[in-house]
């Protein structure tokens, strides 16, 4: 939803940015990659030891990097290798940013929380995993209620905001989110079938 809503204002932002680091030399597949090392490692760090709001921090600083390299990539003209590099490693930050809170909360005995987080770990990677084999055999599958930046937003403001010290908001986001991204495989798996009636 935020990708309908949001996506000329952030540009505004993100396009004079991305053009920058372009006449500096920098290219998008740089750009990704650095992101989605930053953001892995920042979580996979900071989070399991507790410390909710670096982490938490980091991986947002470091997820917002992939903004810049769409901008990029859309000012330097797109290519196929790209694309997927940017998918790809779009599902290894997912991954590692939902299996470092499932690990936290583990190691802090909070297991039916870290029941919700591994229900946002598999369901995010279904969520994209839909879209894309949609997309390979012709079809649509857009849309849905928890789409990356939703899951993101939702997932770090809870592990940031309990870091400063509000009991419990991240046992509440990781629930939220495990209804919202399972949700939206269902949104997807229904409009894929929708698309593929329309196709017949």
């Amino acid at each position: 939803m935020l990708n309908i809503f949001a996506r000329a204002s952030v540009s505004r932002v993100t396009d004079p940015v991305g053009a920058w680091l372009l006449a500096r030399g920098l290219t998008p597949n740089v750009v990704t990659v650095v992101g989605t090392v930053g953001a892995v490692a920042s979580a996979l760090w900071f989070i399991p030891r507790g410390q909710l709001f670096l982490g938490s921090a980091l991986v947002t600083f470091f997820v917002l990097l992939d903004l810049i390299d769409g901008a990029m990539a859309r000012a330097a003209g797109p290519t196929k290798f790209g694309a997927v590099l940017d998918a790809t490693c779009d599902r290894i930050a997912d991954g590692a940013l939902f299996a470092a809170l499932t690990w936290y909360a583990l190691d802090s005995g909070a297991r039916w929380t870290a029941v919700a987080g591994f229900i946002c770990l598999v369901a995010s990677q279904v969520i994209s995993y839909v879209k894309a084999r949609a997309e390979a055999t012709g079809l649509s599958a857009d849309g849905g209620i928890a789409e990356r930046a939703e899951r993101f937003i939702v997932a770090l403001i809870g592990a940031g905001v309990q870091g400063l010290g509000v009991p419990h908001l991240l046992d509440i986001a990781l629930w939220l989110l495990a209804v919202m991204t399972v949700a939206t495989v269902l949104q997807r798996v229904l409009a894929v079938a929708k698309s593929a009636r329309e196709a017949a």
